[in-house]
């Protein structure tokens, strides 16, 4: 079974278990820093998917990390996975929550792409305008381009709007060469 899979089954289970708790926010949240605690640590990442370093050792290491910052569930949870051999996927589970968790409350999203950096206003505005579009609350995050020249490339999910020089500029190539000139 892909791991893709496996970390779906067990964040559906975690995300259940806070619905039925009344925890879900919470949950979220601890899911969130758990996510970027581990993606911050390659070595942490290394010893959790290392099949070598023992059981218990790995429960004490996350402990050691969120005593104190997830609740009882989540980190029984997590030494559930552990104790299953499952610690090489943590964080793609918990990755798997918050998007499983989004796509419960109708959160979608999208980032856009520019030749230099947005400002938060402008970010917030394109935002409402997107959320307004797709019907949806939207989570917009700005990345930097700067071979786009200028203007912006949106993806939302798996579409994409390219609004942006390069991109028009590309176009037109494919144009004249298409009409052979």
């Amino acid at each position: 079974m892909s791991v893709f899979k496996v970390a779906s089954r067990y964040a559906k289970s975690i995300l259940d278990l806070a619905k039925e708790k009344g925890t879900l926010e919470q949950v979220k949240e601890e899911m969130e820093e758990i996510a970027k605690v581990i993606k911050s640590s390659t070595e942490l990442q290394a010893v959790l998917a290392n099949p070598i370093i023992k059981i218990d050792k790995k429960q004490n290491i996350l402990k050691a990390l969120f005593e104190g910052k997830v609740s009882t569930e989540v980190s029984s949870f997590f030494n559930i996975m552990i104790s299953k051999g499952r610690g090489n996927i943590v964080y793609a589970t918990a990755l798997e929550f918050i998007r499983e968790y989004n796509e419960l409350k109708g959160i979608v999203k999208a980032e856009v792409i520019s030749a230099k950096p947005l400002s938060s206003a402008n970010i917030q505005s394109l935002g409402n305008t997107l959320a307004q579009q797709i019907n949806a609350s939207v989570i917009l995050t700005n990345k930097v381009d700067a071979s786009l020249i200028g203007g912006f490339i949106i993806k939302v999910g798996d579409k994409q709007l390219d609004e942006s020089i390069a991109g028009k500029l590309n176009k037109l190539e494919r144009h004249f060469i298409n009409q052979g000139v």
